[in-house]
């Protein structure tokens, strides 16, 4: 086991995975974890802040929103300056990343980034970690008052913009943060940065630092259980179903005889098979009856969501493709790339039974979750039909029952994968 222990997985890279994921949940809006990063940025450089600060102060607002899996939720966020619920988001945000190591100095300003600046002065917290707080929490509402005027007048609506602003000094805002952003707002560039293609460069070139921080094998999989986490919130009927599907992958992948390095790192790609998800819109995700044409050609986009968030991390191109294969059949059939046989993987054949196992079993809006004889029934089907691996379902009907428990979180692998913290 020790020759994969550490993987070199670099961790800004991760941090960008997550980013991208969450922004997802905008739907159209894809960039605002990007674009409070880059506001932080300018308002931190303005104020003197060091090198190593504006790059904490960077991934702090690509991570400021880890807290949000659904379009309600979001929309609350960017519609309301002041949601009352706000604080739900900052908190599951803080319990994902507290006792995840290699980001836990982000937790504290995530529970507090929608905390106003007159109640957070009084807090017994770190005076450094009071300041990022209220730094993101102004460049995050510095972008949502911008949002709408983005990609059509920009320049024109800054100076109302700017007066919104002003007008929360205080009460919301430090006063020395407001004073950053009326000299770091006169400049035509600032605004025009913050459009999608600029943007969007700005923090490729960001992630081109070395952050000479890179992952073990443990670390990656906790990290993945946290965007695991994140996706399976979306919806009440995905629960654990990623994490479940990760346990199930490794425990096929185990009694087929794959080595201990395939073994743990399918049971990552099956963590984070469906973080494409973050995508599909709520409504079509818990529809309780089939879905229209036109709605099952949205949710057949996620798998290649998946895949675009995780191929752009380094060390991780095989986790990517077995994650992103999941719905791939052997004859061709399945979507989105539609691999030839010899392309599909025995790492992404298990996930692909694994992820219909857990599916079959798990209770969704349109059906009940079925018995063990019947997932088996329909497994077979699948084979016969050509989809599936017969070699892989095999092993999955000689041990049956135990995959049934892993799949309904009745057995003791899931009991490691399943962080107690989460529940709120």
């Amino acid at each position: 086991m020790n020759k994969q222990i550490e993987l070199n997985i670099d961790l800004r890279q991760m941090v960008l995975a997550i980013e991208t994921a969450v922004d997802l949940v905008g739907m159209n809006d894809t960039n605002h974890g990007k674009r409070v990063g880059f506001i932080a940025t300018q308002l931190a450089n303005k104020l003197g802040y060091s090198d190593k600060d504006i790059h904490y102060i960077f991934e702090l607002g690509l991570l400021h929103d880890c807290g949000v899996s659904t379009e309600q939720m979001h929309s609350n966020l960017v519609n309301h300056f002041d949601w009352e619920d706000a604080h739900i988001h900052c908190e599951i945000g803080y319990k994902l990343l507290k006792n995840f190591e290699p980001l836990s100095k982000f937790a504290t300003p995530i529970l507090y980034h929608h905390t106003p600046f007159e109640e957070l002065k009084n807090l017994d917290i770190d005076p450094k970690d009071a300041k990022m707080a209220n730094l993101i929490f102004l460049a995050d509402r510095i972008d949502v008052t911008a949002a709408s005027h983005y990609g059509s007048d920009i320049l024109l609506a800054r100076d109302t913009i700017l007066k919104s602003i002003k007008d929360y000094s205080e009460k919301y805002f430090d006063p020395a943060f407001i004073d950053a952003f009326i000299e770091v707002e006169k400049s035509e560039a600032f605004w025009i940065a913050l459009e999608d293609r600029h943007i969007t460069r700005y923090t490729w070139d960001m992630g081109l630092f070395d952050t000479e921080s890179s992952l073990s094998l443990k670390q990656l999989k906790q990290l993945s259980l946290i965007m695991a986490y994140i996706v399976d919130q979306k919806s009440p009927f995905t629960a654990q179903h990623s994490s479940r599907v990760g346990c199930l992958s490794k425990y096929i992948a185990k009694c087929y005889g794959l080595n201990s390095e395939q073994c743990e790192k399918i049971e990552i790609a099956g963590f984070l098979h469906d973080i494409g998800k973050l995508r599909t819109p709520d409504n079509i995700l818990e529809k309780p009856g089939k879905l229209t044409n036109a709605e099952r050609s949205i949710m057949d986009q996620h798998s290649y969501e998946t895949f675009e968030i995780l191929r752009h991390i380094k060390g991780l191109d095989d986790i990517a493709s077995w994650a992103a294969f999941h719905h791939e059949g052997l004859n061709g059939n399945g979507y989105p790339f539609h691999p030839s046989k010899k392309d599909l993987s025995i790492e992404a054949r298990v996930i692909a039974v694994a992820d219909i196992f857990q599916a079959l079993a798990q209770n969704r809006p349109y059906r009940d979750g079925m018995d063990l004889d019947k997932i088996i029934s329909i497994l077979d089907e699948f084979v016969d039909s050509g989809k599936l691996d017969k070699d892989v379902v095999s092993i999955a009907k000689q041990n049956s029952k135990k995959c049934f428990d892993i799949a309904i979180g009745n057995a003791v692998e899931n009991k490691e994968s399943e962080i107690p913290l989460f529940s709120f």
